[in-house]
């Protein structure tokens, strides 16, 4: 998944003038949930109801922690591998929810995780996850586009409800292959006009320039979903002011060449500083895999460099960032890396680890 571009000016805020602009990451719980309701929403689409185990059956489980619109959990399957879906239910003005909502499409060439999900969760189950993470958080704006393309639909969901609670002004474009295949029409409905749904075996490819119209400095988009999507969101956008758009990938977009003066094609050393170790990494290894070898426990996830799982402090050393999640602010503080994707641009870098 990937983070908004460079934030762009806060031209009226969301609610009230000193809105806080929601964390991006840092996931606040790890355990075990139940699965209270399983429902299909549409071809190819289940929407699980999480709530809170309690273990022992008796006791009086500990509330999920609270949330904003944007954030996705990770659910850990039994063979250690996670997910990532984003929580899209409703939600108070705190941002807490009794049940954590997600959706999940199932992809036949997918890793199998969805597939897993599809074939074997029913209510009543117990899941283990962790989060919420927010990479994809909602920004003040006077005005909001969403955009969203199938399963992307999901982590726009509370943010429109937020929008709408707020009296902003918004409306959402959202594709599919099918009028079938698109999720939580019914729930979308309730706004009326303010959402265009548009499958594809009907419309055609989604009208960009008709919804999006000429840039204007007061309207944040918002957009998730395919690959293709996001790319045509972006070039239609280019000539929008800097930060306009936000989006968020469940692919990773295409890995850059080496940046100047990289070495990626050439053994880094990595020194772990709160491990008292260093590592040399081959260019046919990630950082990640080479820290996990050498008996450091880091959270992980997608390994693409999308989630922000994995993303690490750094101390010393210039990185060669190659994911899909840093805005551009982030990557010129070289502060921190993704290190299941990015290298070093020289031949160490000293990790947090």
């Amino acid at each position: 998944m990937t983070s908004p571009s460079a934030a762009a000016p806060d031209t009226r805020p969301l609610g009230t003038a000193e809105a806080p602009v929601p964390p991006r990451r840092g996931a606040e719980f790890e355990g075990t949930v139940t699965v209270r309701s399983r429902q299909t929403v549409s071809d190819g689409v289940v929407s699980l109801e999480l709530a809170p185990s309690s273990g022992d059956g008796e006791a009086e489980a500990e509330p999920l922690p609270p949330w904003q619109p944007g954030a996705h959990i990770d659910v850990v399957l039994p063979t250690g591998v996670a997910r990532q879906y984003s929580l899209c239910g409703p939600l108070d003005a705190a941002g807490h929810s009794a049940r954590w909502r997600i959706a999940v499409l199932r992809e036949p060439d997918g890793r199998g995780g969805s597939q897993w999900i599809h074939d074997h969760v029913q209510e009543g189950d117990e899941l283990r996850v962790r989060g919420p993470r927010n990479n994809f958080p909602l920004r003040p704006a006077a005005r909001y586009l969403f955009v969203g393309g199938g399963i992307g639909i999901t982590p726009l969901l509370p943010m429109i409800a937020e929008a709408e609670a707020a009296g902003a002004e918004w409306s959402l474009l959202y594709g599919g292959r099918t009028h079938g295949s698109m999720a939580f029409l019914p729930e979308l409905a309730g706004y009326g006009e303010r959402v265009s749904v548009r499958p594809q075996d009907q419309y055609g490819l989604l009208d960009l320039a008709g919804f999006l119209g000429d840039p204007d400095p007061s309207a944040l988009v918002y957009c998730c979903g395919p690959a293709g999507l996001i790319d045509a969101v972006e070039a239609y956008c280019a000539t929008w002011p800097s930060g306009s758009l936000n989006v968020e990938r469940f692919a990773a977009a295409a890995v850059p060449g080496p940046a100047e003066g990289a070495a990626a094609e050439q053994p880094i050393e990595v020194e772990l500083r709160a491990s008292g170790m260093t590592v040399t990494v081959p260019p046919e290894l990630s950082v990640l895999k080479a820290v996990e070898e050498a008996g450091v426990p880091v959270l992980s996830s997608c390994e693409e460099g999308i989630c922000g799982s994995c993303e690490t402090p750094v101390l010393d050393g210039e990185v060669d960032h190659r994911d899909s999640l840093l805005t551009e602010d982030e990557r010129a503080a070289n502060d921190t890396m993704l290190i299941c994707v990015s290298r070093a641009r020289g031949g160490r870098l000293v990790l947090d680890l």
